[in-house]
């Protein structure tokens, strides 16, 4: 009997010559990762990963961006980092100075992780029925929590960050639902990845709107590479469907829906809206995780069931974003 491989691991494991007649499969090639100065160069470049299992049977072949991968954990780090730095260069951040943020959670945890990076303070302003995991992350990377009424939605959230603001010296916010550089971050980059990994081939779109930075940006890129070829669809919660036309309302699809239709979002862009229920998204959460082995959060869910729709109706790759892990809803 041979002896135990490395760490243990029994003859059928281990990686052993390939003799004649051998049933062992080769070994995987190692990948080796990038060397990088700091944090923030591993921001973007995440993986476009196949979602064959739940894929619709004889539909469109669907891929989700797994923005998970990023060192901030989500999606918001590429916008976060693509705001702070325009602020840098127009004089609006400098040593000592404050970075004030209303946000939903992600874009607080990616902004607090900068300006750790950065050296700056970080005050961050959200509903109070954000999820308590994102508490503590933001309180990790040394960020300071305001929490404002969940019957006020973002929009109260905004309020306060902007009184926050004007009252603290050396103060900037990012007001990233406003501001053309969380878009511009998805154009250069996002988007410009998803036409590479795809080769061009990409049939439909399909982005939740928090922001509107993802999808805006996102489909500037594709519409202005495919043209009418990719259709492009925006997710929204159905308990606050503004864009179809309803009212706000509280919702449980944390990262989507903040009840106003943000100033950066273009809406020439949208070819559809599809209203996803927060009981839909929990279960494209389960089944993601257990069919995909992909543990996500509720913003991911609706962007995939959505997905599903529309890839039951276009032939070819339908892309969506996931944008973030589940493991900061897990409470």
């Amino acid at each position: 009997m041979s002896s135990p491989g490395v760490l243990g691991i029994g003859p059928s494991c281990a990686q052993e010559p390939h003799g004649e007649g051998s049933s062992t499969e080769p070994a995987a090639p190692v990948r080796v990762g990038p060397v990088v100065p700091d944090a923030l160069s591993l921001i973007g470049g995440t993986p476009l990963v196949r979602l064959a299992r739940v894929s619709p049977e004889g539909g469109g072949v669907l891929y989700g961006k797994l923005e998970a991968m990023n060192p901030g954990g989500s999606v918001k780090d590429r916008a976060a980092l693509g705001m702070v730095l325009c602020a840098e260069r127009e004089g609006a951040l400098a040593k000592g100075s404050t970075i004030v943020e209303a946000t939903s959670g992600n874009t607080g945890i990616s902004l607090a992780m900068i300006a750790a990076v950065r050296g700056y303070r970080c005050v961050v302003v959200m509903p109070e029925d954000m999820s308590v995991e994102r508490r503590h992350i933001l309180r990790a990377y040394g960020a300071e929590i305001v929490l404002t009424p969940e019957r006020e939605g973002m929009a109260g959230a905004v309020a306060r960050a902007v009184e926050i603001c004007e009252a603290t010296p050396g103060a900037w916010t990012s007001r990233q639902f406003q501001n053309p550089a969380n878009p511009d971050a998805h154009a250069r980059a996002t988007g410009v990845e998803i036409l590479a990994q795809t080769g061009g081939d990409v049939a439909a779109f399909v982005a939740g709107v928090g922001t509107g930075g993802t999808l805006t940006g996102c489909g500037r890129v594709l519409r202005e590479q495919l043209g009418g070829a990719v259709r492009i669809c925006a997710v929204e919660p159905a308990k606050s469907a503004v864009l179809s036309g309803r009212g706000p309302g509280p919702h449980g699809i944390q990262g989507l829906g903040a009840g106003f239709v943000p100033a950066i979002l273009d809406r020439s862009l949208i070819d559809e809206v599809l209203a996803v229920t927060d009981a839909a998204a929990t279960r494209m959460v389960r089944r993601l995780a257990r069919e995909e082995g992909l543990l996500v959060g509720p913003s991911s869910g609706a962007n995939v069931h959505a997905a599903v729709e529309i890839a039951r109706r276009v032939r070819g790759t339908v892309v969506t974003v996931l944008p973030d892990s589940g493991e900061r809803y897990l409470l």
